[in-house]
């Protein structure tokens, strides 16, 4: 046997650490971005942020397979898609423990009610919730809710929710590559940059996952979201020089906006 040739013990090893490793990432993946009741053995690796970055996409798509249940279990039991709709956004809120919308109504505010940097992101850190931010955050959860009554269907909300979900999620990873933290102080100052080959396995990993339930209405989907994401972005770079974790999950919360709504005018 060459010096090369793994033994069948060697490579069952290492199915074993690949599996831990998957394992281990989509636990810390399920726990970044959820509220639920998962916990992490042991203490986390100081690279685990940056490799779970790359499975966002999966989690983003089954918590909106989550919110597809619902709503199907909803219209089934006989309410009104509006309120199967309301509903759901409600799950879903609940199971996310409301991380984006937190982060955009602090966007909201920052951006509209401070007159520099220091101010803007002085404001992105007050806990308290300003009128731009409520009026974010009803825009949000408004304009969600009338592209799923307007879907109807369970099916094509289920497709939706999965894909926006997904797709939203894979965004988020690209923009925090792409911007510098706007603190040195922060959150995702300390986590440090993504590795960019996580960058691409998220993108690719959320155009499948749409691909996979909207097939070829994936595409223009897809294309709103890249757009979203640059304007959220290039908003971001305009108005504090960079990112912080609130910016993200703005981001997160417009292409989701703009993925139901796209889907919403196709035939």
């Amino acid at each position: 046997m060459s010096e090369t040739q793994s033994t069948p013990v060697e490579t069952d090893r290492l199915k074993r650490i690949g599996t831990g490793r998957l394992i281990e990432e989509l636990t810390a993946a399920a726990i970044f971005l959820t509220r639920l009741p998962i916990r992490f053995d042991g203490d986390m690796p100081a690279d685990l942020h940056g490799r779970a970055l790359g499975w966002y996409p999966a989690i983003g798509a089954l918590i909106g397979l989550g919110g597809a249940l619902v709503y199907a279990a909803g219209t089934t039991a006989g309410l009104t898609p509006m309120v199967a709709a309301l509903l759901t956004l409600g799950v879903q809120i609940a199971v996310t423990g409301a991380l984006h919308e937190d982060g955009l109504a602090d966007v909201a505010d920052g951006f509209g009610g401070g007159r520099d940097k220091i101010a803007k992101l002085a404001i992105m850190r007050d806990s308290r919730l300003g009128s731009y931010g409520v009026l974010a955050l009803i825009f949000s959860i408004g304009l969600r809710w009338s592209a799923l009554v307007a879907l109807a269907d369970p099916l094509a909300v289920a497709a939706a929710l999965v894909a926006s979900g997904a797709l939203s999620r894979a965004v988020v990873p690209a923009v925090y590559g792409w911007l510098d933290p706007a603190r040195t102080d922060g959150l995702a100052a300390g986590l440090g940059g993504p590795p960019g080959a996580r960058v691409v396995m998220a993108s690719v990993l959320g155009a499948c996952l749409a691909g996979l339930v909207l097939g070829a209405g994936a595409l223009p989907a897809l294309a709103v979201a890249i757009l979203a994401g640059l304007a959220v972005g290039w908003t971001a770079l305009r108005q504090i020089g960079g990112h912080t974790g609130d910016v993200l999950g703005a981001c997160q919360q417009v292409v989701e906006i703009a993925v139901l709504l796209t889907l919403v005018t196709q035939p």
